[in-house]
């Protein structure tokens, strides 16, 4: 079975020259714009705006074309893309659109992976209510290896050197 790869480039296009799609199916809520555009300002605009060549209007992208109209850019990245139909145009908003809900965010390791990183502003996950934990409580210690101290996180399961361990419980 041979898959059509239809993507035909990558370009910058002037944000006022984007046709909106008016039948657009989905709802931007203000909450979302906004975060949207703070996670624009930290780390850059990362995803393309996905625009048919069939009908030359937006298919994907509507509220990050919002978020950065807010931030006052002129140009976006955007994918031309191929639909044959009207209907496999509208098909593929809704799926492109659904199918990132169903998928499962697993918060427990997030929250795990969390303790990898420096300080940043877990607003910027764009988690809604999500709160940071720290690791607290009692580490179980455990037999030294190699001369080094090690614990394991009650809570996580992960093991720690000591000095990580203690940095952990105090922050």
């Amino acid at each position: 079975m041979t898959i059509a790869i239809k993507i035909d480039k990558l370009v910058l296009v002037k944000i006022n020259e984007l046709k909106l799609n008016p039948n657009n199916l989905n709802d931007h809520p203000q909450e979302q714009i906004d975060i949207l555009v703070r996670v624009i300002q930290a780390n850059g605009f990362r995803h393309a705006i996905v625009v048919s060549t069939r009908s030359g209007l937006v298919v994907a992208g509507h509220g990050r074309i919002i978020a950065a109209k807010i931030l006052k850019m002129t140009h976006l990245p955007v994918s031309h893309q191929e639909f044959d139909s009207p209907e496999e145009e509208f098909q593929w908003a809704v799926a492109d659109n659904e199918l990132q809900k169903q998928s499962i965010l697993n918060l427990s390791k997030v929250h795990t992976e969390l303790i990898n990183y420096d300080a940043f502003d877990v607003e910027l996950l764009a988690i809604p209510n999500f709160q940071f934990e720290p690791i607290i409580g009692d580490f179980v210690n455990e037999e030294p290896k190699d001369k080094m101290k090690f614990y394991t996180c009650p809570h996580c399961k992960k093991e720690f050197e000591e000095k990580q361990a203690k940095l952990r419980v105090e922050q």
